[in-house]
């Protein structure tokens, strides 16, 4: 292969005990794995996870959830609950039904579509998770009219069971938001409002990563709290930070508290990426490289070709000028500056002072030293967008 991914395995699984040990006992610890795992591979991480643990994974849609059993099926593991995240379309009740999938619903025309499903197939009540819209505007179903609507139709069928009930904090990883303790007051009176209706889920959850990593920990004792007064259980849903990464934990400006991760210190990152170098050349001063030729030798210089690019993730961003340095790469630990413009498949590093660097070596474009942050932070984007980026044969080790 000319480049691929390497997924450690171990890492993942030691950065969900991780996160398990800082949530405590109380909390349950939920694995997201959408968007084939942040890009990881679904297939490969999956599995990982529900040895490690892992009771319940979340992903996007219905096709995300098949290929998750197919993954659990494959490793012969025990197969955990699959939750679907995204509100769903009428004509997926079907597969969720079923797959076994676990909505998430917002709507009174999403459960009728699940009922009609669950009837043709009699078994137990259908179960399913109903988000509440704190703050978020995304998805849920509003406070209101709306909810009353929704927990009457819920209490007057057999058919479909709640039993879940969640929502999503917009600032979670901000130690003393405002915002998120208006979402956590708007949430508790809510689940109070289910409770009186005589509706008991299960589970109560709302979170990501931040919520866990978050040293006030407020957002999260508030939540089992919460779960512990209707004799439900709390789960937290983490996702970035499976991966080796979070969001750095900010204060609220009149927030006195402690502002120090909890479990970024300890997190992994779990993906490499690398490539093979399939040219090397030596240009002398003057000799315009790449596109346009935004880069030009100031002296002699030696270079290395690596069949990757824009294409396979590698940002365009990540281009240099004589103006402007950008993106590296690594062989062993020494760098090599991306010089030129990053292009479609095709990238261009100094390896001017490593003459052991041959055509077949391996350089590292991810990982290893090179963090998501550190392409992120060129790109101007975040590293959910530059792991979830990568397109790369992926194998676990």
């Amino acid at each position: 292969m000319k480049t691929w991914v390497e997924i450690s395995g171990q890492r993942l699984a030691a950065n969900y005990r991780l996160l398990a040990a800082t949530a405590g006992a109380e909390t349950t610890v939920f694995a997201v794995v959408k968007a084939d795992a942040y890009g990881h591979g679904v297939d490969l991480c999956a599995p990982v996870l529900s040895a490690a643990g892992a009771g319940w994974l979340g992903v996007t849609d219905p096709d995300e959830g098949m290929a998750v059993r197919a993954a659990l099926q494959n490793s012969g593991i025990e197969q955990p609950r699959v939750l679907v995240m995204s509100e769903m379309l009428d004509e997926e009740a079907d597969e969720m039904v079923e797959h076994h999938l676990t909505p998430v619903v917002s709507n009174i025309r999403q459960m009728e579509s699940l009922a009609r499903a669950a009837g043709q197939r009699p078994s137990s009540p259908f179960p399913i998770h109903l988000e509440i819209d704190t703050g978020m505007a995304r998805q849920g179903v509003p406070v209101g009219d709306a909810l009353d609507t929704v927990l009457r139709w819920l209490s007057s069928q057999s058919v479909i069971r709640l039993e879940g009930m969640m929502t999503h904090f917009a600032s979670a990883e901000i130690a003393g938001s405002h915002q998120t303790s208006a979402q956590r007051r708007l949430f508790e009176q809510t689940i109070h409002q289910i409770h009186s209706a005589g509706l008991q889920p299960a589970w109560i959850h709302a979170g990501n990563s931040s919520t866990v990593d978050n040293p006030a920990g407020e957002p999260l004792h508030w939540l089992e709290q919460l779960a512990r007064s209707l004799n439900a259980r709390a789960m937290v849903r983490t996702g970035l930070a499976l991966y080796g990464y979070s969001l750095p934990v900010e204060r609220e400006q009149d927030y006195a508290g402690d502002a120090q991760s909890l479990v970024q210190p300890g997190l992994e990152p779990v993906m490499t990426w690398k490539a093979r170098v399939t040219g090397v050349r030596e240009v002398e001063a003057g000799t315009r490289i790449g596109y346009n030729g935004t880069f030009t030798a100031q002296r002699h210089m030696r270079l290395a070709l690596l069949p990757v690019g824009y294409a396979d993730g590698l940002r365009r961003e990540l281009s240099s000028t004589n103006g402007r340095a950008g993106g590296w790469v690594l062989f062993g630990q020494a760098r090599a500056p991306i010089v030129g413009r990053v292009s479609m498949n095709l990238t261009i590093v100094d390896i001017t002072g490593l003459p052991a660097v041959a055509v077949g070596d391996e350089a590292v474009l991810l990982g290893e030293g090179i963090t998501a942050e550190d392409h992120a932070h060129l790109a101007g984007t975040i590293a959910y967008e530059i792991l979830c980026g990568v397109r790369a044969v992926r194998c676990l080790r």
